[in-house]
């Protein structure tokens, strides 16, 4: 794959980590693990087991193309691929390739090591913004700028507060995907989740070497295929599941829920950028924007542009891998091979999305003095709020409101500050030396809790 469409994840760690070749080696490493773990609780020579690791450990010895031509044939990938590894091994190794198992055991535990791969990458980079952010919302704690609601200027906030909760955000996306990675599991269950053949195996490899094979039906812990379970598992890192989960696809589900999270999170500092890096705002920056073809001038937001891009796509693709919960009987037809391609593409994506966020967060340049120009585009009214309120005491509130309310209309009618026009007004006269306009409609100076806030997130970690 070229990535040509794909500037967000072209070159990235995500695009390696997902590409077919990673894939391939992953389905390896679940074969060799497989007969390993088999190796492991005595079910199979370790002979065979260093065979089949041996020649599992290089997916070039592989020819990915065809592969994926021949798994037309049966499906998925694993029924070829099963044939070419057991080639590739000795005679006496050949028949404990894939023993015991289905192919939707190998290729679910392989998405789950692409999976953690991924996801280790995609922490980098969160835990890069994260520190990126801390930093923003540490400089800039105190620095006013207008709040926008529904496009208007609202009231003053700081762009500290603005970043603490890009911080914020990055961090809850860190820590689902951080949960959500601890939790992968391995696949292993055979035909239809009963491990069964797993167990005559095992309960074979017991009576040669005069052990004595439990009873079919038995849970204990030392049933052989739960043994091998648990082996398969500490031989991969990854968790052992309760059950078998071929079509309990709550471990896919999860990982779609947070990684469309982590996009959605990551985003709204990408729309944000993209809101005040417009020309005729201009209170930020991208430290390195990006050309156009046609427009020499131009310094475009490419980067919050890419991470926008990714948040609008990955909750389609999260739909699909949700919408594989309603899988049929013990193995499904059509909800398990609708995972393969959405799963990756949602990890290539958010991969994409975390090293831009990065890099964006990393390298934004903030124009606080065109933050506070901008506090008086208004003419004061942006602290209407707070001539209401405290206006209300001596007027009562309905009057206090009517007072600002008809005082903001002149103001902006008359282009005069909001101060001059409350200066004149009959009602405020009789307050006197109470009343200090020029203080009370100083944006600066009606900032809230915005830097308590920024302390309270900044104190996460």
């Amino acid at each position: 794959m070229s990535g040509l469409l794909s500037p967000g994840t072209a070159g990235s760690a995500a695009e390696a980590a997902t590409s077919d070749t990673a894939f391939l080696q992953a389905l390896l490493d679940a074969e060799a693990a497989l007969t390993r773990a088999q190796a492991a609780v005595g079910a199979a020579p370790r002979d065979a087991a260093a065979a089949v690791t041996e020649a599992a450990r290089d997916a070039a010895r592989f020819d990915v193309r065809a592969i994926a031509l021949r798994a037309r044939d049966g499906g998925n990938p694993v029924i070829p691929l099963v044939a070419d590894l057991t080639a590739a091994v000795p005679d006496a190794a050949a028949p404990y390739v894939h023993r015991g198992a289905t192919s939707q055991d190998i290729l679910d535990t392989a998405a789950m090591l692409v999976a953690a791969r991924t996801l280790d990458l995609i922490l980098t980079d969160l835990t890069r913004t994260a520190t990126a952010t801390a930093r923003l919302a540490t400089t800039h704690r105190d620095t006013p700028m207008p709040a926008r609601t529904l496009t208007q200027h609202a009231v003053p906030t700081t762009f500290g507060l603005k970043a603490a909760g890009w911080h914020t955000l990055t961090l809850d996306a860190r820590d689902r995907l951080r949960a959500v990675r601890d939790a992968l599991p391995v696949q292993l269950g055979g035909a239809a989740g009963t491990l069964a053949a797993l167990g005559v195996y095992g309960a074979q490899s017991e009576a040669l070497q005069g052990g004595s094979p439990h009873g079919a039906g038995t849970r204990d812990a030392g049933d052989p295929a739960l043994r091998l379970l648990a082996a398969y598992a500490a031989q991969l890192e990854l968790r052992e599941p309760l059950l078998p989960w071929h079509t309990l696809r709550t471990p896919v589900a999860d990982l779609a829920a947070a990684l469309a999270f982590a996009a959605g999170a990551l985003g709204k500092a990408g729309a944000d950028v993209l809101v005040l890096s417009r020309t005729e705002i201009a209170e930020v920056s991208e430290g390195a924007g990006g050309g156009s073809s046609a427009m020499p001038h131009k310094a475009n937001p490419v980067r919050a542009t890419l991470v926008v891009a990714a948040a609008r796509r990955a909750p389609g693709l999260a739909g699909t891998l949700l919408g594989s919960l309603v899988a049929e009987d013990e193995r499904p037809a059509g909800a398990w091979h609708a995972e393969w391609e959405p799963l990756r593409e949602l990890l290539r994506l958010v991969g994409g999305a975390a090293r831009c966020a990065a890099e964006l967060t990393e390298g934004l340049r903030v124009h606080a003095d065109v933050m506070r120009e901008h506090l008086d585009l208004t003419g004061g009214a942006i602290v209407s709020e707070r001539l209401a309120a405290e206006l209300a005491a001596p007027l009562g509130r309905a009057r206090a409101k009517e007072v600002v309310t008809e005082a903001a209309r002149r103001s902006l009618a008359e282009g005069r500050a909001l101060a001059d026009v409350l200066a004149d007004e009959p009602a405020l006269r009789g307050l006197g030396a109470d009343l200090d306009l020029t203080e009370l409609t100083d944006p600066a100076r009606y900032t809230g809790c915005a830097g308590a806030l920024t302390d309270r997130a900044l104190e996460r970690r």
